[in-house]
């Protein structure tokens, strides 16, 4: 793994520099441009004007974003388990039916 060695990213046309590795780099920069993106959507949506302001309600939007991913990952998650139970069940009875 790299050293750290700051990254200059924008968010609403403010420069902020953040260490990462080389690794972390594409992660750190497609991050900043979502929420560079978020709080623009945010600052004309709400007609907010306080960089705080605009923060918080984006941050509360994406975090409202991830949560509803994670349900609905826990969702599909459940159904595919249900799948494979039904198919595990039905495997055990033709496997048992051609064991007599």
């Amino acid at each position: 793994m790299s050293t750290p060695a700051p990254v200059s990213v924008s968010i609403l046309d403010r420069e902020f520099l953040i260490a990462c590795t080389d690794e972390e780099r594409p992660g750190l920069i497609a991050a900043a441009a979502y929420l560079d993106g978020k709080m623009r959507e945010v600052k004309s949506a709400a007609k907010a004007s306080g960089l705080d302001r605009i923060a918080v309600l984006a941050a509360l939007n994406i975090t409202h974003e991830l949560i509803a991913a994670r349900q609905q990952g826990t969702s599909q998650a459940d159904s595919v388990a249900q799948h494979v139970q039904a198919l595990k069940h039905k495997l055990d009875g033709v496997l048992s039916a051609s064991v007599k």
